[in-house]
């Protein structure tokens, strides 16, 4: 994974780029990564105004760290050019990704890539510093994601968007994210694997859709548990009462990320002059290796992105 695209994003929260409110009270949650939405939350006639109040939100408000990342309008509506040069021009320097929806093909990452860069040459900003996220949200888009996800050095993310895709193919439920009725295995994993693949042979990260039973936790550990056992980076949360799931769930355990820590020192000092130049070693009642080393490489950077600390220090054999 490029390490200078790499950003925390276990919890995404959804702001509505409309409401003033929500856009204040975002600004002191704990999540990763904020993306103030131009464009379902946000009804039609809302939404010229909204682009305003997110400009003026991005300049204005204290974001605390956070990844600062607007959801602009798809490529099929006459809004999406003017939602980009409007939070560009206005608040570029204060923005640090871009978040196109529903994207079916490459064409549509590289048209916001060439708007971006005429924006950012004709503001005097830096070329190439704000990201693109791109939603995957219907068959065609999943089709074509791994050319999707190749189309621009500014990708930093694939995102699901679970209930777009649900209608597009005709899925058989009204709960997003739950399985459908009468199929006994589970029907989101072809999808979520498909994302995964495309997005690390890529070098992205690869995040989560939201999971609408704002209410029930149990559910969303459960949908956010699956995506986090297969490798994803985050998921998006609608409110606050989902931010701390996603926080834990999307980080390794404390004892999974000293262990990591530990085995990325140990395979430094075995494979070292003072440690014997070994291509491997024991420890403790584990066979270490170059595979390990990558292995653990994963679950340590998870861990210092989310801001752990190791309790435990290796100490290399004294024999």
């Amino acid at each position: 994974m490029t390490t200078a695209r790499f950003r925390p994003r276990r919890s995404c929260l959804a702001v509505p780029g409309s409401n003033p409110r929500f856009l204040e009270k975002a600004q002191g949650l704990p999540v990763d990564q904020v993306f103030l939405d131009l464009e379902d939350a946000c009804a039609p006639l809302a939404k010229e105004s909204a682009r305003q109040a997110v400009v003026e939100a991005l300049n204005e408000g204290d974001w605390g760290g956070k990844t600062r990342v607007v959801r602009v309008n798809d490529w099929t509506t006459h809004w999406t050019y003017r939602d980009v040069i409007t939070v560009v021009e206005g608040a570029g320097a204060g923005l640090d990704c871009l978040m196109l929806p529903k994207v079916q093909d490459a064409q549509q990452v590289l048209a916001l890539d060439l708007l971006l860069t005429q924006i950012e040459k004709t503001m005097g900003l830096e070329v190439g510093r704000i990201g693109i996220e791109a939603q995957i949200e219907d068959a065609r888009g999943l089709v074509n994601v791994d050319a999707i996800a190749a189309a621009s050095p500014r990708l930093e993310t694939i995102v699901f968007g679970p209930a777009d895709f649900m209608a597009s193919i005709a899925m058989k439920t009204l709960v997003v994210g739950r399985q459908p009725p009468g199929y006994p295995a589970d029907a989101y994993h072809y999808v979520l694997m498909r994302i995964l693949m495309a997005a690390r042979a890529h070098g992205l990260q690869a995040v989560d859709g939201p999971y609408l039973q704002i209410r029930d936790t149990d559910g969303f550990r459960e949908v956010a548990g699956r995506s986090a056992a297969l490798g994803f980076d985050g998921k998006w949360v609608l409110h606050p009462g989902q931010i701390e799931a996603a926080n834990d769930i999307y980080s390794p355990g404390q004892e999974d990320y000293d262990r990591a820590e530990l085995i990325l020192d140990a395979y430094a000092h075995v494979t070292s002059r003072e440690g014997g130049a070994r291509g491997a070693a024991m420890l403790g009642d584990e066979m270490i290796d170059e595979a390990s080393r990558k292995m653990a490489l994963v679950i340590a950077g998870k861990g210092r992105a989310a801001g752990m600390r190791r309790t435990t220090s290796y100490e290399p054999p004294t024999d």
